[in-house]
């Protein structure tokens, strides 16, 4: 037989020669289980990509919030440099496109295949869902026209 490890006492008696390879067994174990979970790549790689996958989420939804505040002060920062006429312009323009857009709107509910109609909607709701970056951008994007006309006509 194999001598013990010099750190183990020897038993004194069966009983205790059968708690020690008990315990022996159970160390076994959970050695054998650890290195089995060490060696499972593919379960590794689960896990580190659900962490990942929360951790993007979590910026995603930071990021997201950083934008819109950026982009509200930007277009508060270019509605207060746009001089009243502009301004006055742009509602103007905005309210003509929103009275022709229902017109379409109309007609596109008349005249549309409902898989096209329905596509639509979802985008739509998506429009709905991200309606101040959106709006903020149409505000530049107007202001930059509006600026860049008026700087051409002099």
């Amino acid at each position: 037989m194999t001598q013990p490890p010099h750190d183990e006492p020897t038993a004194s008696g069966p009983e205790q020669l059968r708690e020690q390879v008990e315990q022996t067994r159970q160390k076994l174990g959970e050695t054998a289980e650890n290195l089995a979970a060490k060696t499972d790549v593919k379960a590794r790689a689960q896990e580190k990509a659900t962490a990942l996958k929360e951790q993007t989420g979590v910026k995603a939804a930071e990021l997201t919030g950083q934008f819109k505040v950026k982009a509200a002060e930007a277009a508060h920062r270019v509605q207060d440099k746009l001089p009243d006429p502009v301004k006055d312009k742009a509602t103007a323009a905005a309210e003509q496109v929103k009275a022709k857009a229902g017109q379409a709107g109309q007609v596109w509910q008349d005249k549309a295949p409902e898989p096209v109609r329905a596509k639509a909607q979802q985008s739509a709701r998506a429009a709905r869902d991200n309606r101040t970056a959106l709006t903020v951008a149409g505000s530049v994007a107007v202001a930059t026209w509006l600026l860049l006309r008026r700087r051409g006509g002099r």
